[in-house]
């Protein structure tokens, strides 16, 4: 019972471990397993039956084949092996050591020395021969075809042909065996290069399109805090000039006795409290959330990821005729959706949809791919996850509510409803501050999280 609890505890870490690797690591993976079981495909099945003819043949042939097949299956170990510095060598991240090709190469000149001995003391035959020359060079090609250039490869591809149809043809093979041994050599020659090649080409592009993603992200923080950086120079920059001066002057009028330096000083306190009010402004405008401006960069972002996004009735009466409170706490819930979208889960598509329903306006924000993972981060309908609580807080000042959680298969949704009744206003004329969520990463294209 221990031994199949920990087959199946092992079988679940698989498993887990699978669902918590993104898209562009699946196929990653997916691509190297395929590479590995090819080699072992061609030696347990045209590398291993034809050596059954040894059997009826004699000590000999029986003592030959034993050592061709255990010199198959190191050389497909060292294949699997040196498969993944070739891959590193093939995307220009580390180059491949020289010294990793020394013993498949010794292998790859015993399994060839082998082979014609087998066939000198007709251990295999016919039809039997072709099928190991089929499997002869496939283990060493794959991780070779790699590292080296194509013409490279086609040149010494056929230096290798050429050399074992010559020591065929020196221990008597007959010339119509011959040709199929050609034929072989040409076939696998070319199904390594065009299985192995472009799946790697292929996956090296991807990896560099999501390289470019990542650092389209990272710059889009940067320029979002220049950005923050020149508006707060500019309305901190000229009123701290006019205080240090009109600070200055206070202090000469006041060594003079002169009464005008409390007017000076008066001065100052009025521009410093000015320059704190605009402060203000500066981060109250950083902070608001604007919904049509949300949605635009909600779907930029998320299509900038790979994921499509619609987005529904935001021209209409639910996203243009909405007071602006509502808009606002709207758009805090278009900005954490967004960013929890492309933080959790594994998400394709991506649905945002604005509609009117009696006195209230309904936000929906669906994504698939979550079938494996949480896609918001664990929240649900009883609170979890800082994000969807700090929205639950915003929403509920303003009587509007969130729901989040699983809507079908592979399917999440956060439904968010705010009345349409707009909040008073105070004595100033502004409208009461709704509390700020605890975390809530920003998802428009001027302020991307940092690490998805």
């Amino acid at each position: 019972m221990k031994g199949l609890r920990d087959v199946i505890g092992r079988v679940r870490g698989w498993r887990r471990d699978w669902h918590e690797r993104s898209k562009l690591e699946r196929i990653d993976l997916y691509t190297r397993l395929t590479l590995c079981s090819i080699t072992w495909f061609f030696a347990v099945s045209w590398g291993l039956l034809p050596l059954g003819q040894t059997l009826d043949e004699g000590p000999v042939a029986m003592a030959l084949g034993a050592a061709f097949l255990a010199a198959n299956l190191a050389q497909s170990v060292l294949s699997n092996r040196n498969l993944t510095p070739a891959f590193d060598d093939y995307r220009g991240t580390e180059p491949f050591p020289p010294g990793r090709l020394r013993l498949p190469v010794a292998l790859q000149v015993l399994m060839t020395g082998l082979l014609v001995a087998l066939a000198a003391v007709g251990g295999v035959k016919d039809e039997g021969l072709v099928l190991l020359v089929l499997d002869l060079p496939v283990a060493f090609l794959i991780p070779y075809v790699l590292i080296v250039p194509v013409r490279t490869f086609l040149l010494h591809a056929t230096v290798f042909s050429a050399t074992v149809l010559g020591l065929l043809a020196a221990v008597g093979v007959p010339a119509g065996l011959l040709l199929g041994v050609v034929v072989s050599l040409v076939v696998v020659t070319l199904l390594v290069l065009v299985s192995a090649r472009p799946s790697v080409w292929s996956l090296s592009v991807m990896w560099q399109a999501e390289e470019a993603r990542d650092m389209q992200a990272r710059l889009a923080v940067a320029e979002e805090r220049l950005r923050f950086g020149r508006d707060m120079h500019d309305v901190l920059g000229r009123n701290l000039s006019v205080i240090a001066l009109k600070s200055e002057l206070a202090v000469e009028l006041a060594q003079r006795g002169n009464p005008a330096a409390m007017d000076q000083m008066v001065e100052v306190q009025r521009i410093a409290r000015a320059s704190q009010q605009e402060v203000r402004d500066v981060v109250r405008g950083y902070r608001e959330a604007d919904l049509p401006t949300e949605l635009m960069g909600a779907r930029g972002v998320l299509q900038a990821a790979g994921i499509t996004c619609t987005v529904e009735g935001a021209d209409g009466p639910a996203g243009i005729g909405a007071p602006a409170a509502v808009q606002a706490a709207l758009g805090w819930v278009v900005r954490e959706t967004a960013t929890n979208v492309l933080r959790h889960g594994d998400p394709r598509h991506c649905w945002i949809r604005l509609a009117r329903r009696r006195d209230a306006v309904v936000l929906e924000v669906e994504n698939d791919g979550a079938g494996a993972t949480r896609p918001l981060g664990g929240a649900d309908d009883d609170g979890g996850g800082s994000g969807l609580a700090g929205l639950r807080v915003r929403l509920g000042a303003l009587g509007g509510s969130l729901t989040a959680g699983p809507a079908g298969d592979d399917l999440f949704r956060v439904t968010a409803t705010v009345p349409l009744t707009a909040p008073r206003p105070d004595a100033n004329g502004h409208l009461a501050p709704s509390p700020e969520p605890p975390s809530a990463p920003s998802a428009t294209p001027s302020a991307l999280p940092e690490e998805r």
